[in-house]
């Protein structure tokens, strides 16, 4: 009776342990599920985000740049945009390092960042009314996407001159414009 006991408390074992096994396979398989879900957030581009400028009255010389989620699944608006002012710009305007977020900002579908553009300050130099804002997303490693998304600027153009600069992605205007 001992052996049978013991034979049976040896299966009862490799029972659990076999279970134990099982239910760590699953947990790691849906571990590797969650994964998967979180690694499905893409980088905000021109393709999945729509993207509008405004002129603001307050501060003078800045406009917002808005950029929404036109997408399913949410997307990262890394670093800041890169903003190409006018048809013939030869370089993208500075970020204001002084602007980076604490995080990056996450756009649901149907929710909104936003970047201050300083069009010009009394310090710039040179400068020209240009009528059109290049605008290319960042992509994780803060170099361009591929894809520019051309708009139009308010009043069939906006004075740029050197001193022109843009804040990195904010999720509220006011940040954007705080600076």
């Amino acid at each position: 009776m001992r052996i049978t006991t013991r034979s049976f408390s040896r299966a009862a074992a490799s029972s659990v342990v076999a279970a134990l096994a099982l239910v760590g396979v699953q947990a790691a398989g849906q571990t590797a599920s969650a994964a998967t879900k979180a690694a499905s957030v893409v980088t905000c581009t021109a393709a999945n985000t729509k993207v509008t400028v405004t002129e603001v009255s307050r501060p003078i010389n800045h406009l917002l740049l808005k950029a929404t989620n036109t997408g399913t699944e949410p997307c990262y608006a890394y670093s800041a945009p890169f903003l190409r002012a006018g048809a013939d710009a030869q370089a993208p305007l500075a970020w204001a390092d002084e602007t980076t977020p604490q995080a990056v900002v996450t756009l649901k579908p149907g929710q909104s960042a936003y970047a201050g553009i300083l069009t010009s300050s009394p310090e710039g130099e040179g400068g020209a009314k240009e009528k059109t804002l290049g605008v290319i997303f960042a992509d994780r490693n803060g170099d361009a996407t591929a894809k520019e998304k051309t708009l139009n600027l308010p009043h069939r153009g906006v004075f740029f001159n050197s001193a022109a600069t843009v804040t990195y992605w904010q999720d509220n205007a006011q940040d954007a414009l705080a600076w």
